[in-house]
């Protein structure tokens, strides 16, 4: 055991009513909620990068916490790792997430880092033989370090393809060992300054050839788990070409990627997006390529992705909605990609805020399933398209144009609008938060 927790007990569940700081109010991983227990609904999984290797910094500041095992020693990363667990079983979750620069440290070479990546990932596996917590999923981080300021598979520079080919296959296996349940990508670089130096064409086609890359290495070394890429509109790139869900989509039609690569949805990169959480997961789902979610939120006068922890279980309610309509998640689960804020640098506040989140999304995941029990939202759906389902209609969506045109003719169609009630349906959803 380590000291950085003590005097922390374990967090259980009390209820609403409960007054003990140190307690879930609304998140019983026991209780069945659509006749499956909420925690394989929620699949709860505590982000690396944020938890453990984020120093505090901002965009206009520098280091504020100081955490015992930051430096860049093996045995410093064991430490990290040894912290983690204990803050794992603390919180009961079930899953982790990392990426590489999270658990190890960084080499001289690239042999070297690869070694130190061994020999944590020789470390991880021993800790999940001994704890509850098991992976999520991995990733790179080909974003942090120098090399990849013009990107990683988009760069102009085929050395660095190669380097992010070499860091790519290195922590798949690494997840894959570990039995992590998918890889995410998520191209923190991936994208362009100005066009007075970017070959569209060229970078989107190095990009699709890599995805391919990752997708037939997949298949080679027997992973089971799903690919995911991660959408992100802008920060750091003026343009990601993994803009959103429906770019996402585009890409993989492009390459003939869509039925092997899903998404991994996050609720601050949508916000900068310009849609709803509630919309990209909806659209993923429709398409077929939803996967997972990182969730947090965004500081509502702030223009960038501020990482927040989620406390607004209306506004997360309409997510998991989507979600249980789509069928709840299979690998995926919800990441806590989230950091406390730069001024909160004791260790009960790392705890506390995932405790919040936990709640928030128990809170939020009740009213969905509530909602969605009820059938009054969707038999609202149902009974807008429903002329759809009439032999007329079908025939017009078989048939050619001037099919459907002849119908205004010969069944002189005058339609006429009708409600679509938003106000009412808002105040029936109203009813379940």
């Amino acid at each position: 055991m380590t000291e950085f927790f003590k005097g922390i007990p374990a967090i259980r569940y009390e209820g609403p009513d409960s007054q003990t700081e140190y307690a879930f109010r609304h998140y019983n991983p026991d209780e069945l909620v659509m006749g499956k227990r909420m925690e394989d609904h929620l699949r709860f999984a505590v982000a690396y990068w944020h938890s453990f290797a984020w120093p505090g910094g901002d965009p206009f500041g520098g280091q504020t916490f100081e955490r015992p095992w930051f430096g860049d020693t093996i045995a410093l990363a064991k430490l990290k790792a040894d912290v983690a667990f204990e803050m794992f079983d603390i919180l009961g979750v079930p899953f982790y997430c990392f990426h590489d620069a999270d658990v190890r440290p960084e080499g001289a070479t690239f042999a070297e880092s690869k070694r130190h990546l061994d020999e944590m990932v020789d470390y991880l596996e021993a800790k999940q033989a001994s704890h509850k917590t098991q992976l999520l999923w991995g990733t790179a981080n080909m974003t942090s370090h120098r090399r990849w300021m013009s990107g990683a598979a988009t760069n102009p520079d085929p050395d660095v393809y190669a380097y992010a080919a070499a860091t790519v296959k290195a922590n798949l296996d690494a997840t894959h060992r570990l039995g992590g349940q998918n890889y995410v990508l998520w191209g923190g670089r991936e994208g362009y300054e100005t066009l007075q130096n970017t070959d569209l064409g060229a970078e989107r086609a190095h990009a699709g050839r890599f995805l391919q890359q990752v997708v037939e290495y997949k298949h080679k070394i027997g992973f089971k788990g799903a690919i995911l890429i991660e959408p992100k509109p802008q920060e750091p790139s003026k343009h990601q070409y993994d803009y959103d869900v429906a770019t996402v989509y585009g890409f993989l039609k492009e390459f003939g990627l869509e039925r092997e690569v899903k998404t991994n949805i996050e609720q601050g990169h949508a916000i900068l997006a310009g849609h709803s959480f509630e919309h990209e997961i909806a659209l993923a789902a429709s398409l077929g390529i939803f996967g997972s979610i990182d969730i947090n939120r965004n500081d509502y006068q702030s223009g960038w992705d501020t990482d927040q922890f989620p406390n607004n279980h209306p506004e997360k309610a309409l997510a998991f909605y989507e979600i249980q309509r789509a069928g709840g998640f299979t690998t995926g689960g919800t990441n806590f990609d989230a950091k406390v804020r730069r001024q909160s640098l004791d260790p009960a506040d790392l705890i506390l805020a995932h405790v919040g989140g936990m709640d928030t999304c128990a809170r939020a995941l009740k009213c969905a399933a509530a909602m969605l029990e009820s059938d009054e939202l969707e038999a609202n759906r149902r009974a807008r398209y429903a002329r759809w389902e009439t032999p007329a209609a079908k025939a017009m969506l078989s048939g050619g144009l001037e099919a459907a045109a002849a119908r205004v003719t010969a069944e002189g169609l005058e339609p006429q609008p009708k409600s679509g009630r938003q106000e009412r349906l808002e105040n029936l959803w109203n009813k379940y938060i």
